[in-house]
């Protein structure tokens, strides 16, 4: 998403007329931008380059251009396979794109991009690219190594989407943890948020993707003493089990995780900590399922998303037999989320009656949805929130909450 919105700013700036996913129908050229991590988003963008070769072919499109992971990765299997395609780009070559449409890579446009987003929040990208080798892992293969962009640009940027009316900003990367040590020579994470949580305007800043294994612990101190940085921290930990995450090449054991989710509870009180889990992974059996089903019932994860594992060539783990039929991958990952659909269920009790600060998203089917500092877009829980009068789209209201579900709140906004 970050990407695209990169390259509409480029083309805006370049004097030509940029929509991201238009309804209208009413362009020449499209722009997919792929994505080449899993089977179904491989699936899903196939499906979309064949959708948009297909309004070509029915002369709705005079030209059809692909960029992003997928055709970083399979560029020359796909080239023979749909030469409808009139280019294929790979993820680092925006420049490459911006000259096949004729137009000028601006150095200038720093952070100014076309949000994809509503305007009042916006994801941003600290660095690019992954020096960690799971086993499971083709990103480093797509994006490349671990860089880093340097704090006076990433201040720079977020200043800009502050003033174009962004309240709430998200921190992405391949791996957030790492940020820092190849141009700085240590973990700076929490130098840029000390930098970061200065700007006047930003009221929520979010992290996503920390990595577990040598978790740079000053990051909750600044967490601890700033306001506008969530208590909120998104930890892929992938498993539980010793054995499985030996074989996925995590770097960290089980002990090593409790130890972790401990010091960060201890450190900030109250924190809302996310993660996600893979099901399925080459060689795991029943123990190493229940060992994961105990965790979740040990630690309390706030929130918790499950992927089923894909075979991905190129990886260490494509050595492996994966001998697990889908079914069976899917029944256990909707095993794992059942045990934590009960924890999120009694987490969210304990909030009735509280206030909780809320930022308002969007209004559907007459009713307003938002989310507490503790949820990220998307992935996490919503607020329903009723009001006895309008309400502003990215504006914050106090909700005192009344109703409580597996993953959702209900609360009235306290005038």
């Amino acid at each position: 998403m970050v990407d695209s919105e990169v390259l509409s700013g480029q083309l805006l700036a370049n004097g030509i007329k940029t929509k991201h996913e238009s309804a209208k129908l009413d362009h020449n050229i499209v722009v997919v931008n792929t994505c080449g991590f899993i089977d179904k988003a491989k699936e899903e963008s196939i499906q979309t380059i064949l959708e948009q070769v297909n309004l070509k072919q029915q002369g709705k499109l005079d030209k059809v251009y692909v960029t992003g992971c997928l055709s970083q990765r399979y560029r020359d299997d796909l080239m023979q396979e749909i030469p409808e395609v009139d280019a294929w780009f790979g993820t680092m070559e925006l420049p490459l794109i911006l000259k096949q449409l004729n137009a000028d890579y601006k150095q200038e446009l720093l952070g100014e991009r076309l949000l994809a987003t509503p305007s009042h929040y916006a994801y941003m990208k600290i660095s690019e690219g992954c020096n960690r080798t799971c086993a499971f892992c083709a990103i480093p293969l797509m994006r490349g190594q671990h860089i880093s962009k340097p704090i006076e640009t990433i201040v720079a940027e977020a200043r800009h989407l502050v003033q174009s009316g962004v309240k709430e900003i998200m921190l992405i990367a391949q791996e957030l943890t790492y940020y820092g040590l190849d141009i700085y020579k240590k973990r700076a994470l929490a130098d840029l948020l000390r930098h970061l949580s200065d700007i006047e305007g930003l009221h929520w800043i979010r992290l996503h993707y920390a990595y577990p294994s040598k978790f740079p612990l000053d990051v909750l101190d600044v967490m601890r003493e700033r306001d506008n940085i969530c208590n909120y921290l998104d930890i892929p930990l992938q498993h539980a089990s010793d054995a499985m995450l030996r074989a996925m090449k995590r770097q960290v054991t089980q002990q090593e995780i409790r130890e972790l989710l401990a010091a960060i509870r201890e450190k900030v009180p109250g924190i809302c900590i996310r993660s996600t889990l893979i099901a399925g992974f080459p060689g795991e059996t029943r123990e190493d399922v229940e060992i994961l089903k105990a965790f979740l019932e040990e630690v309390q994860l706030d929130r918790v998303g499950v992927f089923t594992y894909s075979h991905e060539e190129n990886t260490s783990a494509y050595a492996l037999a994966d001998d697990l039929p889908a079914e069976e991958k899917e029944a256990r990952a909707t095993e794992i989320m059942e045990v934590q659909q009960e924890i999120s269920y009694q987490k969210n009790q304990k909030k009735i009656g509280q206030v909780l600060k809320v930022i308002i998203d969007k209004k559907e089917a007459g009713r307003y949805l938002g989310r507490t500092e503790f949820d990220s877009v998307e992935v996490d829980n919503e607020v329903v929130v009723s009001s006895s009068g309008p309400l502003t789209i990215g504006s914050f209201y106090p909700v005192k909450i009344t109703h409580a579900y597996d993953y959702d709140l209900a609360g009235e906004v306290i005038h």
